[in-house]
């Protein structure tokens, strides 16, 4: 039981990534919602990519998509 009382409660531990704003609305992001700072952006930023609002524009040109148009 020695062992466990060596243990320093509070000690400081090194960041795994640097602090940036939140993805959704600009305060400063947490460990645990990295990142984001809280479970409320990051369900936000969940929601809006199920629901297709983050979406890669397609072309609607078949000519251009397949390269036929080279010449």
């Amino acid at each position: 039981m020695a062992k466990i009382d060596e243990i320093k409660v509070g000690a400081k531990v090194e960041p795994l990534r640097k602090p940036r704003p939140c993805a959704e609305c600009g305060q400063p992001s947490v460990r645990e919602h990295y990142p984001f700072c809280s479970d409320r952006c990051r369900s936000l930023d969940l929601s809006r990519w199920l629901n297709g609002s983050y979406a890669i524009p397609v072309t609607e040109d078949e000519t251009k998509a397949d390269g036929s148009d080279q010449g």
